[in-house]
């Protein structure tokens, strides 16, 4: 299984998870084999500084990633995700080990819109 992870810094499995995906300065992908990290490594997120819907879920499809996980993720970004087959999670809030920790224990498994996207969302509905 191969995992993204949202992060501030690149210092691998130490590295804090960003709160937010598509404003992450790195992902930390690791793949993970018989629930134990085989490989780790750090990618600059080329839409750290703009990016439009799809852009990063296409970009973290094309690093060939089962998992995407996030401090949170809007519901556009969600569906994108989903659609490349892509299992997206949110909540994260730790590192990344203990985030990977959490996801393989079953203990985050989900995506939740984050309240910014759901603002975000009624907005777009004329209250803007």
């Amino acid at each position: 299984m191969r995992i993204a992870v949202s992060a501030e810094e690149n210092r691998g499995l130490e590295s804090a998870v960003s709160h937010h995906f598509g404003r992450c300065a790195f992902f930390i992908i690791v793949d993970i084999e018989d629930d134990a990290v085989q490989s780790v490594e750090a990618i600059e997120n080329p839409y750290y500084s703009n990016h439009q819907p799809g852009m990063v879920p296409e970009f973290i499809s094309s690093q060939k990633v089962d998992v995407m996980i996030s401090g949170g993720m809007g519901r556009k970004a969600i569906g994108f995700f989903q659609q490349f087959g892509i299992t997206p999670a949110t909540g994260a809030c730790d590192n990344v080990q203990a985030t990977i920790d959490k996801y393989l224990d079953g203990g985050m498994n989900e995506a939740a819109p984050c309240r910014e996207s759901v603002k975000h969302s009624h907005d777009d509905h004329g209250r803007h």
